[in-house]
């Protein structure tokens, strides 16, 4: 399966994850539209997000956690140091690279960061390889 959807704001969570190289939104059952997409149908874990729903955000109508006085907060940081761990990115080195670049620059970074080189498929941040052909970037 090859999915390339447009990127575009919708896909960049407040906290620095590009939604489609997530395996949540790769995937075709249960697949999740994004955390900014609000639907009744939407898993729990992205529903009730500490990040998406902090108080900071829902209050200054931010939409990057970069643009919070309290950057980075602790949720921030436990979740860098979670993603830098399992899965080799990091999501404040996003919201900086996003806050210094803008959307459209980091969008078209990403995609570069992304693509297989193999079969131009989508490489999945959770499982590190590409999704379609299940080839590691450095293979």
């Amino acid at each position: 399966m090859n999915i390339k959807p447009s990127m575009k704001r919708s896909l960049l969570t407040p906290c620095g994850i590009n939604c489609r190289v997530c395996i949540a939104y790769l995937r075709e059952k249960n697949r999740c539209l994004g955390c900014r997409i609000d639907t009744s149908d939407k898993p729990v874990t992205r529903a009730q997000c500490k990040i998406k729903n902090c108080d900071e955000l829902q209050k200054n109508n931010l939409k990057f956690c970069f643009d919070c006085k309290k950057f980075p907060c602790d949720l921030i940081k436990r979740m860098d140091k979670r993603y830098r761990t399992r899965y080799n990115m990091s999501t404040i080195e996003n919201l900086k690279n996003l806050k210094k670049m803008g959307v459209r620059e980091f969008v078209k970074n990403e995609k570069i960061r992304w693509t297989c080189s193999h079969c131009g498929g989508t490489i999945c941040v959770h499982r590190g390889c590409c999704y379609a052909c299940g080839k590691k970037p450095s293979d």
